[in-house]
């Protein structure tokens, strides 16, 4: 008669893993690179039916194989996809739980501590949740400027995207402070010109908002021309992020009445979608 072993009497922790009762999980980490390469390809031809099914897909692969990390790294992304397509519900919800994961990871004073609560605030800021949402951007700011390693593309958007949330708030000379932060950072960041334009656009928003659009014209004329130029930079990489800018940014120009300028750049935006 052979030695019963624990396999023999443990009842299995999970059906389809086999693991007993007690048994130390053993972590398979998802492929991070090769999904966000995948959710790259789907984003470049706006097929976001394909990013969900692809990000939900490898969440449940991430909790079946114990991966906390791979996990984080995707709820973020939903956090993001979610906000894109304005599902309010479900951005909050995937918010959350990149928070809780944050906090079972150990994950405090990271750089990934500040782009979860960057995702996070974003979300609530899209949805109308100023409050909640400046008190993660703070949150952000604490971890981001903590680490002098971190990237100026990461602290250049977290200002720009405070920024707006002040602006939100009728706290108008904190979110220009802001904004001149992220022109600054951006020129530091590779291409960071993109992401300059869209500070131009929002800086124009912010002085009519405050100002009346009759008394702000001519900073919105100025701020337009100064992202007309940066969105015309040469050697700014055409590719599916250059078209997700150009076709964010166009309303802003058709709103104001440059129309021509809105016209050229979802033509862009569009040639750039076919070619993907």
């Amino acid at each position: 008669m052979g030695t019963i072993g624990k396999e023999d009497y443990a009842e299995p922790r999970c059906l389809l893993c086999e693991e007993p009762y007690g048994a130390e999980a053993q972590v398979k980490p998802v492929p991070q690179a090769r999904i966000m390469e995948k959710v790259d390809a789907y984003m470049a031809r706006r097929d976001y039916p394909g990013v969900e099914r692809h990000l939900l897909y490898w969440l449940e692969e991430a909790k079946l194989g114990h991966d906390k990390k791979g996990e984080l790294m995707i709820e973020n992304e939903l956090i993001g996809h979610y906000r894109k397509v304005q599902d309010q519900a479900h951005a909050f919800a995937h918010a959350e739980a990149a928070i809780r994961l944050l906090n079972e990871i150990g994950f405090e004073g990271s750089i990934t501590e500040g782009t979860t609560y960057v995702n996070a605030a974003t979300a609530h800021q899209a949805f109308g949740a100023h409050g909640t949402a400046l008190a993660y951007f703070e949150k952000a700011r604490a971890a981001y400027e903590a680490i002098p390693s971190v990237k100026p593309a990461l602290l250049g958007g977290l200002y720009n995207n405070m920024a707006l949330t002040l602006v939100s708030l009728g706290r108008f000379q904190e979110a220009n402070a802001l904004y001149e932060k992220a022109l600054q950072t951006m020129a530091n960041a590779p291409h960071g010109v993109l992401e300059q334009a869209i500070t131009y656009l929002n800086m124009a928003n912010a002085a009519e908002d405050e100002k009346g659009l009759l008394d702000a014209a001519e900073t919105i004329d100025a701020d337009l021309e100064r992202a007309e130029a940066l969105l015309n930079t040469p050697d700014v990489p055409r590719d599916g992020y250059y078209a997700f800018v150009c076709e964010k940014c166009a309303p802003t120009f058709e709103y104001y009445g440059w129309f021509q300028t809105a016209n050229d750049l979802k033509e862009r935006a569009k040639e750039l979608y076919e070619r993907a």
